[in-house]
This record gives C-alpha cells, sequence and structure tokens, in this order.
C-alpha cells in the first residue's frame, strides 16, 4: 500500500472544484479497506495494491493513518488476476473514504456480475484491464502511446512536445468542430510526455 498516488496517466480526472460530498456511505476507510481486501480475495486476485496520497500506518501499511486527510482524495486500486493487471480509480468525491468505497462497491458489483451465468463475450473487468507489459503507469484500454499520438520522438523536448500538442489541440478543439476523444486524447498524451 502506498501513499504515493499512482493514478494511471489516461485516466481522466475530477477538477477538484468538480468534486462534491457525498453523504450516502457510513463506512470508515479501515472498514472499507477490510471490504475491498475481502472483495479481491473472492475474486482469486494475485496480488493487489491501493494508491493514495495519504499517509499510510508504517505498521500496517495497507490503512492510512485515521487522521488522513489529504489535499487530494483520490484513490486507485491495482491488481493481477489471471497474468492480466487491472486498475480503477476514483476521484469524484472530496473525501477519500467515499472514493475508497465507490472502488469497493464497483468491484463488488462486477464480481457478482462476472459470476451470472450469462455469456457477454468479454469478462466483466475487461474494462478495467491495462495493457500487457504495463506495471503502472497506462490507460484501462490500450492506445497509442503518448509520443505518438502528438507524433513527436519518444524523447522529444519540452518545447517540441508543447508545440505538437498546441497545433493539434487547436485542430481537434470542440469548440473549433474538432472531435472532443482525439482532443482529450492529445491533453493526455502532451501531460504524459511532460511528466
Amino acid at each position: 500500500m502506498s501513499s504515493d498516488l499512482d493514478w494511471p496517466t489516461q485516466f481522466d480526472r475530477t477538477d477538484p472544484a468538480e468534486r462534491t460530498p457525498n453523504n450516502q456511505f457510513g463506512a470508515t476507510v479501515r472498514e472499507t479497506i477490510d471490504d475491498l481486501e475481502t472483495e479481491l480475495d473472492r475474486l482469486g486476485v494475485d496480488n493487489w495494491r491501493l494508491s493514495t496520497a495519504a499517509s499510510h500506518q508504517k505498521m500496517n501499511p495497507k490503512y492510512p493513518y485515521a487522521d488522513a486527510n489529504p489535499d487530494d482524495p483520490s484513490a486507485v486500486v491495482r491488481w493481477r488476476m489471471d497474468g492480466a493487471q487491472y486498475a480503477v480509480a476514483c476521484d469524484a468525491y472530496s473525501r477519500l473514504r467515499d472514493n475508497l468505497r465507490t472502488l469497493y462497491l464497483y468491484i463488488q458489483e462486477k464480481r457478482k456480475m462476472e459470476k451470472r451465468p450469462v455469456e457477454t463475450g468479454e469478462s466483466e473487468f475487461a474494462n478495467a484491464r491495462l495493457p500487457p507489459g504495463d506495471a503502472a503507469t497506462e490507460a484501462v484500454v490500450a492506445r497509442e502511446p503518448p509520443h505518438e499520438v502528438l507524433d513527436v520522438a519518444p524523447g522529444a523536448d519540452e518545447a517540441v512536445v508543447k508545440a505538437a500538442a498546441r497545433q493539434l489541440k487547436k485542430k481537434h478543439h470542440p469548440d473549433a468542430g474538432g472531435d472532443e476523444s482525439l482532443f482529450k486524447r492529445v491533453v493526455s498524451a502532451e501531460e504524459a510526455m511532460l511528466r
């Protein structure tokens, strides 16, 4: 468990000003992490990791400190199952406990759906599968590498990346009649390359 938020680079982020409070969940952070662990055990995952911006306990690193109130309340759960890597993330709410509970409920619902005798062609968790060979930083779905999206060299310097991104954002901006999904891919690729 980590106190360094490991947000997947291609996942969209919620603007902090748009995060909302959520009074639907009464469970504590500790209860939710225990529930999450039970749910992932039921799935039969090989290993899993919780990533938050909160400081985690030294003696029991899967739990943040009880008084943890990070500026960034986001949470990411990553795991391996059947040789593939998966990740789900939530930053829609203003409190860590609510983002964690949302992840737990999502995984629980998907696990239950997976057990139903309905044929869908893919696992219920297919949308959370990370591309092969990616340890921690890519998107839920396989996409072009950021340098290919921007049509620059993999190690292009900051000025080149910014210039290429500026041109493509202008071309694909929705306000100028461009494709919003392409615009978002360009923004994500620029952010990934500038890290």
